[in-house]
């Protein structure tokens, strides 16, 4: 019996079989295997966060979502932050330590409800899977607006009237999709109040400067980058295609939210990102820029930074600070 053959291996995260098998079990080092491991829902609040977990969808077995609620007085109404989490369309679960240990902060420090679903992971499930998962999930919170479904938390805390949707890395990516498909729908009474996109992965087939000359990191190197896209983009696609590569695409008539776009002075992607925000700008659309200085691409997300290196722990409290102001504004 013939063995299965390695088709490709991404830098400790996935391993791709010819017998179409995809091995996720972590194979970097094992001090930062703690990052990637679940963490399972408490509904009793801990360090003033409570979460639960839930499948949404007409057979109530289609989406799996995480909500995180923050502690605070019942009688409060609270914003609702929609998040879509990176790994390249590849990798990683919003249940992930790396994740729990970010939004549990920012739901606690923004007072607003977290709601993150478990999207479709490539190369089993190509883009649009996950872009279609992150809508659907939008189109859920609606039907919870306008009393179609109910979710005790999110019906009776949330303000419907502000919904964010933010999203990691590629979970950047699916922000602006996300953004640009609901431009065209009704969602009353929800109303999508803002977007904000923290290190997304724009590309174009040509490397850019910032690639060629920015240092790679453990959370994102060159290798990362091109077979994670090269996994997760359709079939036959370059990293030209909208989804990758929106800077510069025409969106006059389409009705936006605000953005507000976080970048990192040493991301490898911080040259395309800044060409997104400035034809955003020239375009006349409401685009604000949060720059992290020193750091680079999704630092807030490794944890053994935050604790044993001063900048990133200080940049990780400059950018949780901004993204709350940009949602107490909205």
């Amino acid at each position: 019996m013939p063995t299965r053959q390695v088709i490709d291996h991404i830098s400790g995260w996935l391993t791709a079989y010819d017998d179409g098998v995809v091995d996720r079990t972590w194979t970097g080092p094992p001090q930062f295997k703690f990052m990637s491991d679940p963490v399972p829902p408490h509904r009793h609040f801990i360090d003033g966060v409570a979460t639960h977990d839930l499948f949404i969808g007409a057979s109530k077995s289609d989406i799996r979502v995480r909500v995180y609620l923050p502690e605070a007085l019942e009688t409060e109404k609270l914003p609702i932050i929609l998040h879509f989490h990176g790994g390249g369309f590849c990798i990683s679960q919003s249940d992930w330590f790396m994740y729990y240990n970010i939004y549990t902060r920012l739901a606690r420090e923004s007072k607003a409800i977290v709601v993150s679903p478990y999207l479709r992971l490539a190369p089993e499930h190509r883009l649009p899977a996950a872009i279609d998962d992150a809508y659907s999930t939008l189109l859920w919170l609606r039907d919870l607006s306008n009393h179609k479904t109910h979710e005790p938390w999110l019906s009776t805390r949330g303000d419907f009237n502000r919904v964010f949707l933010i999203g990691d890395s590629s979970g950047g990516n699916i922000v602006h999709q996300v953004a640009k498909k609901a431009a065209g729908e009704k969602l009353r009474p929800l109303r999508l109040a803002g977007a904000i996109p923290i290190h997304p992965g724009f590309v174009r087939s040509l490397r850019s400067k910032s690639e060629l000359e920015k240092p790679q990191s453990p959370m994102l190197t060159l290798d990362m980058l091109d077979k994670f896209l090269k996994m997760g983009l359709p079939e036959g696609s370059t990293k030209d295609h909208p989804i990758t590569c929106p800077m510069g695409e025409a969106l006059q008539g389409v009705d936006l939210p605000p953005y507000l776009l976080c970048v990192a002075e040493d991301d490898l992607l911080i040259e395309p990102e800044m060409e997104f925000y400035n034809g955003m700008k020239n375009g006349g659309k409401m685009i604000e820029l949060l720059m992290n200085n020193g750091v680079g691409h999704s630092f807030y997300l490794n944890k053994v930074a935050i604790d044993f290196d001063p900048n990133t722990s200080e940049q990780t409290h400059k950018l949780i600070k901004g993204i709350s102001k940009f949602i107490g504004k909205y």
